[in-house]
């Protein structure tokens, strides 16, 4: 085995157990989340159920879905997972507009200001660019609807404006680990294991994009 075969494959296995890491670490950090909010037992308690299930989970798995190491569905054909990717993301959607509406009639019943902190004005930029980014990935969908346009040009914008909307998530969970409701119950190093999870996500994520169409721009040359 040559140097280069050999660096390959401890690539490959790199890539296929930091994938395997972001799958777990998404679930888990959602599950803890689940049993820190307790959905149900409050109206605020939806928010970050909700916006933890959607960004953190539904989002990672929508995107790690078509990625060639580590996909769930790695026996489907290619547009059975762009089907169930799109399947999560409306599910994603669902979860992120139900989380933002929990939190603006919270807010609303307790007279309190709306958007008023960074995770809040982040949040919500992330919201309105995740709704933005899936009606614009329509015409992956239904290519008539962007005459003129490349499907190649559009699934690089698709798979840019995809990342920019995760990161963004990402960034938002974080700010929301530094609110008063979450450092009152998280604290030390259960908080920075925690904050690890949707960073270790966001990393996995970003180099799996941003491999997958750099790999394609170096075959055209």
């Amino acid at each position: 085995m040559s140097v280069s075969e050999s660096e390959s494959r401890l690539y490959s296995f790199s890539r296929f157990l930091s994938g395997i890491c972001a799958h777990l670490v998404c679930a888990v950090f959602t599950g803890l989340m689940v049993a820190l909010a307790r959905p149900g037992s409050s109206l605020f308690s939806w928010h970050p159920f909700l916006m933890t299930l959607g960004f953190s989970f539904l989002m990672t798995e929508a995107i790690l879905l078509l990625s060639p190491h580590v996909s769930p569905a790695w026996r489907l054909k290619h547009q059975a997972k762009t089907r169930l990717h799109w399947a999560l993301q409306c599910l994603c959607a669902m979860c992120v507009l139900l989380g933002l509406g929990a939190i603006f009639y919270n807010k609303h019943l307790n007279d309190k200001p709306h958007f008023s902190t960074w995770h809040g004005l982040i949040g919500l930029m992330t919201v309105c660019l995740f709704l933005i980014q899936s009606v614009g990935a329509l015409p992956l969908l239904y290519h008539k609807l962007a005459k003129g346009w490349s499907l190649a040009k559009l699934k690089r914008y698709h798979a840019a404006s995809g990342l920019l909307t995760y990161l963004m998530g990402s960034v938002s969970l974080l700010l929301g680990m530094c609110s008063i409701w979450f450092t009152s119950s998280v604290s030390g190093y259960p908080w920075y294991l925690m904050a690890f999870c949707p960073t270790l996500a966001a990393l996995v994520v970003m180099n799996q994009v941003t491999n997958a169409y750099m790999a394609k721009k170096r075959l055209q040359y």
